[in-house]
């Protein structure tokens, strides 16, 4: 399902994908009806993006309800969900959702389905990695993309993202970490963060 957070007068996306794992073992996100905007031309990135996460930002545990727990920022918008919740300030936002699953997805099964899905379905997605990293939860399987956001309801203005998605496994259950910034915007270290302190209860 997509969701809309409005602040300041701006449409901010948030796409978030219920993944789960097929009986043969690949990966199947369940995409539904979302609307396909593949064929969207990828807009310009800004030349000054804002969206950069503060060095003086402070991080706070969250502990879901799902089975997990990791550091967020701290004041950003919350709203929760069934199967997760995000945080949203101003263009930045993470989004963590769970899902079943049958068994881990691998950088093979991520690429035959689930990548395939997300440039199908999203807007003007370029997918640029698919790779499994070791973090401290344990190994899981990192998607790098670009996208275009969501047009702004009153100017029809579209920004360019850059969105990192993690897929963490275990015991039959599948989280998935968005985040997503304006292209351009330097916040790796502070991803970097929230992706290590992912933590199985």
């Amino acid at each position: 399902m997509i969701l809309f957070h409005w602040k300041i007068g701006r449409l901010l996306p948030v796409l978030t994908i219920a993944a789960c794992l097929g009986s043969a073992g690949t990966l199947t996100p369940g995409f539904g009806s979302l609307p396909a905007f593949a064929a969207e031309k990828a807009v310009p990135a800004e030349k000054n993006p804002p969206g950069d996460i503060p060095d003086t930002q402070v991080f706070i545990d969250y502990a879901a309800p799902q089975g997990f727990t990791m550091k967020v920022p701290e004041g950003w918008a919350r709203s929760d969900r069934a199967d997760g919740a995000s945080f949203v300030d101003k263009l930045d936002g993470v989004v963590v959702s769970a899902a079943k699953a049958d068994a881990a997805p691998t950088v093979e099964s991520a690429k035959a389905d689930y990548v395939q899905k997300l440039e199908a379905t999203g807007r003007a997605v370029r997918v640029t990695a698919v790779k499994q990293v070791k973090l401290p939860a344990g190994p899981a399987i990192r998607i790098v993309y670009t996208s275009n956001s969501e047009p702004n309801a009153v100017t029809n203005k579209q920004i360019r993202l850059e969105n990192e998605r993690y897929l963490y496994f275990k015991d039959g259950k599948l989280i998935t970490l968005e985040l997503y910034a304006p292209k351009g915007a330097d916040n790796v270290d502070q991803w970097q963060l929230m992706s290590n302190s992912f933590r199985w209860k």
